[in-house]
């Protein structure tokens, strides 16, 4: 699987029980990864996209345990330390700044063994700076 989280600069992921922010040119780049490809996510995270109009996403409240080798997974606010192991690539959007949060990302990429493989930073929507990291084993 290949995840894609949003996160701030110290990790956190929601703040009492919803994301901290958002952007569409995110949302552009999820998808255009994703062209042709399966991407999973849960009824929260869709309420983000058009999912009517664009026939890859896959909508399952249990979508980390649906979700199979290549498949890609967004996830904004379940833990993912439990899924590790299946985890081929994390594709991480860091927002560069700092939000209030209450759920921060799980996994310490680089004591697991991860490598950041790319970094891009382009201007979003709502943020004017956004980093895209992809690690890999």
């Amino acid at each position: 699987m290949h995840m894609i989280v949003c996160l701030d600069e110290r990790g956190g992921m929601l703040f009492n029980h919803r994301r901290q922010s958002a952007d569409c040119a995110v949302r552009d780049r999820i998808l255009a990864l994703c062209k042709g490809e399966k991407l999973w996510m849960n009824s929260y995270s869709a309420t983000q996209f058009a999912c009517e109009v664009v026939p890859e996403i896959h909508i399952d409240d249990n979508f980390l345990s649906e979700a199979r080798s290549g498949d890609y997974c967004f996830v904004e606010d379940t833990a993912l330390l439990p899924y590790e192991a299946g985890i081929e690539r994390m594709i991480i959007f860091q927002w560069n700044r700092v939000y209030p949060a209450d759920m921060y990302f799980d996994i310490p990429l680089l004591a697991h063994g991860w490598k950041c493989k790319e970094t891009e930073e382009f201007t979003g929507n709502s943020h004017e700076r956004i980093t895209m990291e992809v690690y890999e084993r």
